[in-house]
């Protein structure tokens, strides 16, 4: 059976979804690496409708949401990167009953193909250090580690981070 795919730019109408899926996303994903009481203080700073609301209509930062015969089942954000030749990849997440379907390899292309059209050869992330199975998915992907990181992001709560580094291909 095949499937109808998209990965659609944000809209103000997908604050709710993008809100709910990070919800299911997160807590089924990090629950062994950070605290639940980390990951409601993350959800909720970071999808608000005043964060959301940053990616539409930006020259500098883009989120698209993943549907799945209409379904939403994920999505992903990138945004300009603090060094001229370098695009950030921000998020990419995509519920659990579509993974191993080339779902998230459609969006990591999507953000690739953003690095050559930007002139930005460089594509980087921050990745949990305890989050291996993204870690090896973002190794055969051609990402190294660049360096390791740690970032308070506030209420005592740190992000303790390798920063990922691949050149995009022409």
């Amino acid at each position: 059976m095949s499937k109808h795919i998209t990965l659609d730019p944000l809209t103000d109408r997908d604050f709710d979804t993008v809100a709910r899926l990070a919800d299911t996303i997160w807590r089924g994903h990090y629950g062994t690496m950070i605290s639940m009481a980390q990951i409601d203080y993350m959800l909720d700073g970071r999808y608000t409708a005043e964060n959301l609301g940053r990616y539409i209509d930006s020259d500098a930062r883009w989120m698209r949401v993943l549907r799945v015969d209409g379904q939403a089942a994920g999505y992903c954000s990138w945004s300009l990167g603090e060094r001229e030749d370098e695009v950030k990849m921000e998020q990419l997440y995509l519920l659990a009953e579509h993974k191993g379907k080339g779902l998230g390899g459609l969006m990591m292309r999507t953000i690739e193909e953003a690095c050559r059209a930007l002139g930005r050869p460089v594509l980087y992330l921050t990745v949990n250090k305890g989050n291996l199975d993204s870690i090896a998915v973002y190794l055969r992907s051609g990402f190294a580690v660049r360096e390791e990181v740690v970032f308070d992001i506030g209420n005592g709560y740190v992000m303790d981070d390798y920063v990922m580094v691949k050149r995009v291909p022409d």
